[in-house]
This record gives C-alpha cells, structure tokens and sequence, in this order.
C-alpha cells in the first residue's frame, strides 16, 4: 500500500484554456482535498493561478513539444522530478506529453494512467502509433461511450484497463439561481442584444468542423418560418482577420442574415451567456469526444439541438432536455430551433427542470474527481475516493 500522502503529477502541453486543462486543475483539487500531493508539469499558461490557488505545485516544462530529441529530453526531465518529488502516479492527457512520462515511468516503475480526450484520428501512417501512448496506461480512461469503444476496437484496450469517466459541470458555478439579471444585461449590451429578443447560442473555437456555417444555413431556412426577432450569437474568440470567420461574415451577408449574426468574442462569464440564451446549438460536423457545452447549457436549464453523433449525444435526453438531429443537415436544423424557439412557457419550465436534474445526477464535476481518484486507488492501494467523498458529507 502506498503512503498515506501519495503524490500525483499530471502532465500536460500548457495550462491553457481548453477542457484538458480545467479537467488538469480539478483533478489537482481533488487530489489535494482528499490528502495528497497534486504536481502539474507542462508549460504555463492563463489557468496557472488558479491551479497553485487550489494548492498544486506547477513544474515549468515545455512538454507540448513533440520532435522525438524533445521527448526524450523531457523524459529525462520527467524521470528525475519522479524521484526527487517520490511521485507516486503519473496522469497524462495528451500524446507528446504522455510519451516523455511513458518513458520516464518505464525507468522509474511508476504506474502510469491516461486519459484520452480527443478523436485523434489515424489519417496517415505512424499517426496511429503516435496516438497509441494513449492507450498504454495501466488505466485508460475514456471520456465518453464513443471514446472508449474507439479505445476498445482500434487500440485493443481490454476491460481489465478500460474505465468510462464523463467529464462533468461544476454545478456551483453553473446554478441558474445565482444567475442576477446585471450579469445577463452586461452581456445583452456588449453583444447588442435587444430586450426580449430570442438568443440561439453556439459556444465553441471558430472552425469548420464546429457547424457555424451549417447554423448560417439553418438560419436562411428559419428566418422564412420565424421571420419575427431573433438572432445568433457565436461565442469564442474570433480574430476578424481569420479566413474562416471572413468567410462566415460573408455568408450571412449573402443570405441576409448579417443583422442577426454576433460574433461575441472569448466569454469570461459562461453561465451568464448560457442563462442569456434560449437554446444552445452544437451542430458539430464530426464527433465530438466528449461535448462539454452540452452538459453545462443543460446544467443551466438550457435546451440543447446537439449533431446526433460522437460523445455530445451521449449526455442529451432527446424530447426531454433537448433535440438530436442528423449531422450537417440545415432542414432538420431548421426545424429542431423552430420547435426549441416556439415551445410554451411551460415545457421550457419542466425542460430546465429534467435537464439540471439530469446533469446533477449523472455529468458533475464531483462524480468526475471521485471516480479518477478511484482509478488512482485501483493502482496505488490508497483511499483517495473515500476521503474525497467523505468531505461532501
């Protein structure tokens, strides 16, 4: 059995913005509260104060490198905070980072856990060996049903390793109730949102495969059947000079819908555009892993039109907290908005209902932590999980 205290390091490019990260910082927290160690070795980056708030150590290096010279310095790098530190667990999320704490734990005979996050696909030749790191840890953990079937038939990752841990909404912080009409208000004004005005809401990067010019094409369709005021607002951070957010302003210029269309930027305040919204699209054109937007617009009682494949369907109750529709297909888009849009006061009561309870039961931040403790305890012999779940009592 390990010691009382264990030590964790968690590995990772940088503590940037994006799921890995957050997913990164709770994890530390969980360890911490729960009576051990939390080490975090990668780049530093925007969530840097938040993790040493929640009482990890940050190791600054540059572990998002991927030449092979990179990995096999920062392997080394790794071996020796191993042994200096008496880490007792190595937790890795992404591939260059997970090679260089393979190989260091291969030297050092530390167990190693990873979690796959991404699709990752195997395009062209090595890819799919240089993925594979992924799939090497004594645990791997899968963020979604589709993940961890990928898992199982292309990587041959057997039960014995295999666990299902959904990432999870902070129900806290996306609770409905501390949600004052001031922080709704500051963003209707910064996005020019008119009073009473239906909001459509896609949050996510400004890329292709996230579906904005497939919402650009529901929009045409919609607005013949709702011509009344409504409009959509793309949330992410969107450099005007891109070609692809060029090429977004011009379509809706083509179709007569640039007055409805906000670009609104990177959102500091997420549960209060959630709350501004009256429905939240993610039309994505390839599957999604996991869908973290999903499970917080329905944490905030939000109704969800989600493309009906990848992880991002896993989390919705069709008819019940939100609609599914075939991917990259406008007309069923379309419609799906027009039926979220027109429901009564009533059904989007009892929807925002069934979708907090849903989240609350099955996709928090809580269950999250808990259950990757437990995949620590599985390796170490300790009682991580317990003590976790202990404090919430």
């Amino acid at each position: 059995m390990s010691r009382h205290c264990p030590h964790i390091l968690q590995v990772l490019p940088a503590l940037g913005t994006g799921g890995i990260e957050h997913g990164t910082v709770e994890m530390a927290e969980a360890i911490v509260r729960a009576g051990g160690r939390a080490f975090v070795a990668g780049a530093s980056g925007p969530l840097l104060p938040r993790l040493l708030s929640v009482g990890a150590r940050h190791i600054d290096l540059p572990l998002g490198q991927k030449s092979p010279l990179a990995i096999l310095r920062n392997s080394r790098a790794l071996a020796q905070i191993i042994r200096e530190e008496r880490i007792d667990l190595v937790h890795a999320r992404s591939r260059a980072p997970a090679w260089a704490a393979w190989h260091a734990t291969r030297r050092t005979g530390t167990p190693f856990v990873t979690t796959w996050h991404g699709v990752h696909k195997a395009s062209f030749p090595g890819k799919k060996r240089y993925n594979s790191v992924l799939a090497r840890g004594a645990r791997v953990i899968a963020i979604s049903s589709y993940i961890a079937t990928r898992l199982r038939e292309d990587y041959r990752v057997g039960q014995d390793r295999l666990r299902l841990i959904p990432r999870g909404a902070d129900m806290a912080r996306f609770d409905p109730a501390l949600i004052n009409g001031a922080r709704m208000q500051a963003l209707a004004e910064k996005w020019q949102v008119p009073p009473g005005t239906p909001v459509i809401m896609l949050p996510g990067r400004l890329t292709r495969w996230k579906g904005q010019l497939l919402l650009l094409r529901a929009m045409a369709i919609l607005q013949a059947e709702m011509p009344g005021p409504w409009l959509a607002v793309l949330v992410g951070p969107a450099d005007p000079r891109d070609s692809y957010v060029q090429e977004i302003e011009a379509t809706a210029l083509r179709l007569g819908l640039r007055e409805r269309l906000r670009f609104a930027g990177l959102c500091q305040d997420m549960p209060a555009a959630y709350a501004l919204a009256d429905v939240v699209a993610v039309p994505s054109l390839r599957p999604e892993p996991f869908g973290r937007v999903v499970i917080e617009a329905q944490a905030m009682g939000r109704p969800v039109v989600v493309s009906a494949q990848g992880g991002a369907m896993e989390t919705v109750l069709p008819h019940r907290t939100g609609l599914l529709v075939p991917p990259d297909d406008a007309p069923a888009l379309a419609e799906a908005l027009c039926q979220i849009l027109t429901l009564s006061e009533g059904a989007r009561d009892l929807l925002a209902e069934t979708a907090r309870h849903h989240i609350a039961e099955n996709y928090t931040t809580r269950q999250m932590q808990s259950a990757t403790l437990a995949v620590y305890d599985e390796l170490l012999g300790t009682g991580l999980s317990d003590q976790f779940r202990d404090l919430d009592q």
